[in-house]
Parts: structure tokens; C-alpha cells; sequence
């Protein structure tokens, strides 16, 4: 008997609803476990380099779900200076929201990833289309995922100001 993804089960809640929205964040770890598992014989010198995204040039493009997993219960860090991703460490060098990291860096989008030869092209493919089909259910009109500093500097400006 073939096991149902989650996403092809029936939701009798509507569209954007929070019990939809849970169960989103749910299913947006699931591929987070998946894309762990298809990356378990890669490495990176954990470096905090690739999160250097002003420097690089580069950063993890996100979905809804993947950004409210990002901001769910935390606080929001200030925009660094540096242009480094707001959620490294001080010292600039540890993820301070490992567990909930995006895809992309997950998925190693920086140059210096150690593995076998090939990465796991097509499973990457096919979870990327899961993480679309899973924002498509709670933020349909979002056609496409945004850059991390995007969501960042948008919830920011958003923000109140904290009490002295």
C-alpha cells in the first residue's frame, strides 16, 4: 500500500486558515528532514561564509512557510551591518536558527560543499515543487519564493520599535 504525502490529504479547513497554516510548517519540516537526508554525505567547513550574503552576493530564496517557520516565536534580529544573514551569531560564524533553516542552506547553494560528486539534483527538484505546492495552500497569491534580506527588511519595516 503506497503511504500518501501529507499534501495529497483532504484539509476540510479553508484556504489560509490557521489549522492550514500548522499544518504547512508541519509539512515544510518534513522536506527539511528529506533534504537532510538527501544531503547526509555532504559537508561544508561551517564556516558561516556562504551567510555572508552582502559579500557573496548570494542568499536562500524562501517560501511562506519557510519564512513564518524563520520568525515563529522568536524575536526578530535587527538587519546586521555587515549584510551578513540576521540570524548568525554575533561573532558572525553559527546559525542561530539551525533547525529551522531555510532550504538553500540546507542544500549547500555556496561553493565550498564536500561530497560525492553529483548532488541530488532530481530530489531537490522534487522538494522544491512540495515547498511550492505546500506556500501555494496558505499564500496563493505568492508565485514565487523571495530573498531572505526581503522578508527580513519587509518584517522589520513592519515591526514597532522595542521599549527602552
Amino acid at each position: 500500500m503506497r503511504t500518501r504525502d501529507w499534501d495529497e490529504q483532504e484539509d476540510e479547513s479553508p484556504t489560509g486558515g490557521t489549522r492550514e497554516k500548522e499544518r504547512a510548517l508541519k509539512e515544510t519540516r518534513s522536506v527539511y528532514r528529506q533534504a537532510d537526508a538527501a544531503y547526509a554525505p555532504f559537508s561544508c567547513p561551517a564556516s558561516g561564509e556562504c551567510c555572508q550574503l552582502a559579500r557573496t552576493g548570494r542568499q536562500p530564496w524562501l517560501w511562506q512557510p519557510e519564512w513564518e517557520l524563520l520568525v515563529k516565536g522568536r524575536p526578530l534580529p535587527p538587519p546586521r551591518e555587515d549584510g551578513g544573514c540576521p540570524y548568525l551569531d554575533a561573532a558572525g560564524r553559527r546559525c542561530t536558527v539551525y533547525a529551522d533553516r531555510p532550504f538553500g542552506c540546507r542544500t549547500f547553494f555556496c561553493e565550498r560543499i564536500r561530497g560525492p560528486a553529483r548532488q541530488p539534483a532530481e530530489t531537490v527538484g522534487a522538494l522544491l515543487e512540495r515547498l511550492e505546492r505546500v506556500s501555494q495552500r496558505v499564500a496563493p497569491a505568492l508565485k514565487a519564493p523571495r530573498p531572505l534580506l526581503e522578508w527580513h527588511a519587509e518584517a522589520w519595516a513592519a515591526a514597532p520599535p522595542e521599549e527602552s
